[in-house]
């Protein structure tokens, strides 16, 4: 067996903590859930910082600034300082502040982190389209009708627009639920156009921000969703690692785009202290095998066949064969269908437990 370059998960040569100096953390889904931390993350946070690891929390909700971010982070028993939060909103403010000068108003359209964004780098708020020099946009579960439509008619002005990011969804207890993206979408249709900047995750902005900030040498992006922090990832050209606590399941991970894959995944940040393998595949006719340690999979023209699943107590070796297998076959122009793909990840997902 050989291992696939574009499709395969790579192996780490120690632990993650072994390999990186830096973690950029994602916040909704990894790190928490609403008020609540995303169990055992406040304490492999701790041994990672008990290990010499820094942490960067990057996050592109821009509803709250970064010192209560860091305040909640605190009160869950996470290590954080306020200066270790980056968030759209300061990336936003940064590009705005690069394009107006100081004072300058802008037409602000979300909460309270984003205003105090725009005022650290010397620009004024207002709610007033008719004075303002740009609009900017980002999340605030408050928002109203009128806010939209204030928005809608400043941008069909003709104002520069920037959004913070385009996640459709945020984590909730109860569930995904709308995010700044299906908003902005909102106001794009009201007005016919889009936004003019997006400065959030996929962008690399907030990561090159990060990693200068923090001087990371080898920094980790850790998130939970593949649209933002590992395409995010891909793109500022860093490593992630895809917890399994949020947005992505493994049928989303199976139908990712090359562009989006993790090098690595975990259940969640207890897999920060792991050793991560990699894995091998080889052609079967018109099929793949797949193999990760003792875990062996093939995915042919009728679906994913587990030949082998001993794969540890997590399962986790079943879920990284069978990625690998759909990808390979994906990337060589024999893509699985999405009821196949339903199939898959019902099969591995009576395999794949998280450790106890």
């Amino acid at each position: 067996m050989s291992t696939t370059a574009g499709a395969s998960l790579r192996p780490s040569t120690g632990t993650l903590l072994d390999e990186h100096d830096v973690l950029l953390l994602d916040l909704d889904g990894v790190v928490y859930i609403g008020p609540d931390a995303v169990p055992h993350a406040p304490s492999a946070l701790q041994a990672a910082v008990a290990a010499g690891r820094r942490l960067g929390f990057i996050t592109n909700n821009a509803s709250r600034p970064p010192e209560q971010v860091a305040e909640h982070l605190r009160e869950l028993d996470v290590p954080a300082r306020d200066e270790d939060v980056v968030n759209s909103a300061q990336a936003a403010a940064d590009h705005l502040a690069s394009r107006f000068p100081s004072g300058s108003p802008v037409l602000l359209v979300g909460t309270t982190g984003l205003r105090v964004a725009l005022e650290a780098v010397g620009l004024r708020p207002t709610d007033d389209r008719r004075e303002a020099v740009a609009v900017v946009q980002g999340f605030s579960p408050d928002l109203a009708w009128r806010d939209l439509a204030e928005a809608t008619h400043a941008v069909r002005a003709g104002l520069p627009w920037i959004a913070t990011n385009l996640d459709a969804t945020v984590p909730t207890p109860g569930g995904p639920a709308p995010g700044n993206g299906l908003l902005v979408d909102l106001v794009a249709r009201a007005a016919g156009r889009g936004p003019d900047v997006v400065c959030g995750k996929p962008e690399r902005a907030l990561f090159d921000a990060a990693v200068q900030r923090l001087a990371a040498r080898s920094a980790l992006v850790v998130g939970d969703r593949l649209d933002t922090d590992l395409q995010g990832a891909r793109t500022a050209g860093l490593t992630g690692l895809l917890v399994l606590t949020g947005v992505t399941g493994v049928r989303e991970l199976f139908a990712a785009g090359a562009h989006e894959r993790p090098d690595h995944v975990g259940h969640d940040l207890r897999s920060l202290a792991d050793e991560h393998p990699g894995v091998e595949t080889a052609p079967d006719g018109v099929s793949v095998v797949a193999r990760c340690r003792r875990a062996q999979v093939r995915v042919g023209d009728g679906g994913l066949e587990l030949l082998t699943a001993e794969a540890g107590q997590d399962g986790l070796d079943v879920l990284r064969a069978a990625a690998v297998a759909v990808w390979s076959r994906a990337d060589n122009g024999r893509s699985v269908s999405g009821e196949q793909l339903t199939a898959a990840a019902d099969l591995v997902e009576r395999t794949v437990h998280p450790p106890g």
